[in-house]
């Protein structure tokens, strides 16, 4: 049964999309049957591994409102080994949608139930808030990953996923468990980037990853190209970042 890993942040431009796709190609690329979550209604993890979130395709919103299988929702990418649920705008409305339903915070729980077994491992990337659509993830998940830039304002805002963490656990997923934390937009030479790495691994001690991810221009290159660091630029140092926080995933299971 695949491990399903929710990558989560409420606060934005921590490099939580750019962790999911890159990480996800990365395992696949490891030779793991790998899939890409996509439940952030701005789609650019979908479109982060060359999908067309505007085709006008199936999308997990179909997913959430129960009008669709997951079989016919799940897209191929050109990524070895990976697949995608894409993401569409319509997943903008689907929280106001979703209070009319029955059980509406294990919507995707269920809509991944039947995959799990297709799968080594499934990632979903979350959008940048903790609303509905992240609690979905959170009971979904046998784990959670955080990435956490290596900025002044890095641990604004933990404290307050944290305690939603707790809340799921205490309610609906009891088993949830943090993977580990993420340094992203590292850039060693900065004494303010030691004093966030030094105050992160006071938060979260033996929970971070050992490889932080560097301030890269071909990181941020890579999805206008649709394609996974790896694919678009593999000698890169955000590259060889992600394979060996790939490798220490994997070595955790």
């Amino acid at each position: 049964m695949g491990k399903i890993i929710a990558v989560v942040n409420q606060k934005g431009g921590v490099g939580k999309t750019t962790t999911t796709v890159n990480l996800s190609s990365a395992v696949g690329a490891k030779g793991k049957k790998t899939l890409l979550v996509d439940i952030d209604p701005q789609g650019n993890a979908t479109s982060g591994v060359g999908v067309n979130k505007r085709d006008g395709g199936l999308s997990v919103y179909e997913l959430f409102i129960g009008s669709a299988q997951p079989e016919q929702v799940v897209r191929f990418t050109g990524c070895r080994n990976v697949d995608v649920l894409p993401s569409s705008i319509q997943l903008a409305g689907a929280e106001i949608e979703m209070v009319e339903l029955n059980r509406r915070e294990s919507r995707l729980k269920a809509a991944l139930a039947p995959l799990r077994d297709r799968y080594d491992y499934l990632f979903i990337d979350c959008p940048p808030s903790l609303g509905l659509l992240t609690l979905n993830a959170l009971c979904a998940a046998d784990t959670f990953l955080v990435p956490i830039q290596c900025e002044y304002y890095a641990l604004e805002g933990l404290s307050q996923l944290m305690a939603t963490v707790r809340q799921v656990k205490r309610l609906y997923n009891p088993t949830l468990e943090l993977e580990g934390v993420l340094l992203t937009m590292y850039d060693g030479r900065l004494n303010l980037t030691q004093q966030v790495v030094s105050e992160v691994k006071k938060f979260f001690p033996r929970k971070v990853f050992s490889t932080p991810i560097p301030r890269s221009v071909r990181l941020s290159e890579a999805p206008s190209f649709g394609k996974p660091i790896n694919y678009y630029d593999g000698g890169s140092r955000g590259a060889q970042a992600y394979d060996l926080v790939a490798a220490e995933l994997l070595s955790k299971k």
